[in-house]
């Protein structure tokens, strides 16, 4: 039989409306006695009926969690991390709802009586019109990835330009001259930004810019297989590839083997995100490290503060990335531009 707020309001001693704010974490309810309340309902193995709840308090203690789309573009680790770092945040207090936003084609489907709050991993600017229709609706919310040019929306991204500068200056110091670029998903911001501080580290070292060098990929493992293959087509093909995820890189390293071709005597490799299989690849991959478990889990609790009406110290938070160097890059003895 399950055990009932008025189970424990009958232990504790206490009305059963004080049982539910104390389970709520209610403020209003004295420190020690919500203490109290919570190791009796933790004794008695209280399941909470969050049905019920919803409807006495108005709440669907249900967060959402979307992605811009869980089809292409959004590789395993990505999405793992993402929702690790969202569902270790929330505990047992909500529900978590994961979603692509893609999937809405009525954005009026949607209120806080479906969502608490939304936590959305955003991936391109066509987020947008789904991102002002939850505002609109007073439904909480915290961009994760992207950047919101919105001062009111908090927004939490990743430094992706400094990240992919930095790989790129890296391979530079180890005389790289012929390096090449495998893009992300072409209306992603983040393939942007990397696609700039690729840029932006060739022109500073006054490196000649190669349009033949820079091939469109989509964040996938055969994407980078088949950008490399296109790449080793050249009649003067690349001493360095910086692959703008490290499922792409994974891709372009089975395309080089394949070609007879050794890494990173022949071709240096670097990937982006520091995804759990870069360690374990032979040569292990040289790449660019970003938390995204930390990056949902710092904007998950910014939701849940917006869901309890307190203050956000900061909007807008821009997480550092850091180069982690591997086996998969070495100096180069080629000098041709």
């Amino acid at each position: 039989m399950n055990v009932t707020i008025k189970d424990i309001a009958q232990i504790a001693n206490v009305s059963h409306t004080t049982v539910s704010r104390a389970l709520n974490d209610n403020t209003s309810i004295k420190q020690e006695t919500r203490k109290r309340i919570q190791a009796i309902a933790r004794r008695m193995n209280y399941v909470p009926n969050y049905y019920a709840r919803s409807l006495v308090l108005d709440k669907s203690y249900n967060i959402g969690l979307l992605f811009s789309t869980l089809d292409r573009g959004t590789s395993p680790d990505f999405f793992y991390n993402t929702v690790q770092g969202v569902i270790q945040t929330v505990g047992e207090k909500y529900n978590v709802i994961i979603k692509g936003v893609d999937t809405y084609n009525d954005l009026n489907s949607f209120n806080h009586k479906i969502f608490d709050g939304i936590v959305i991993m955003s991936q391109s600017v066509e987020d947008n019109a789904f991102i002002y229709k939850a505002t609109e609706k007073n439904v909480p919310l915290v961009v994760l990835n992207r950047q919101i040019d919105d001062s009111q929306i908090p927004n939490i991204v990743s430094d992706d330009y400094t990240g992919a500068q930095a790989a790129v200056n890296y391979l530079i110091s180890l005389g790289h001259c012929r390096i090449a670029l495998i893009e992300g998903k072409e209306e992603f911001k983040a393939s942007e930004k990397r696609k700039q501080g690729y840029l932006d580290a060739l022109i500073n070292r006054n490196i000649p810019l190669r349009k033949e060098y820079m091939i469109k990929g989509y964040y996938d493992i055969e994407s980078g297989y088949l950008a490399m293959k296109q790449l080793l087509g050249l009649p003067n093909y690349p001493t360095a590839v910086f692959c703008s995820n490290d499922d792409m890189a994974m891709g372009s390293m089975k395309a080089i083997i394949e070609k007879g071709l050794q890494i990173p005597k022949d071709i240096s490799v670097i990937g982006f995100d520091n995804n759990v299989a870069s360690e374990f690849l032979s040569p292990a991959l040289t790449t660019v490290k970003r938390d995204m478990t930390k990056m949902s889990s710092e904007g998950t609790k910014m939701l849940l503060k917006l869901i309890d009406k307190k203050t956000i110290e900061q909007n807008y938070l821009l997480l550092d990335t850091s180069l982690v160097i591997r086996n998969s890059t070495c100096i180069c003895i080629e000098t041709e531009l």
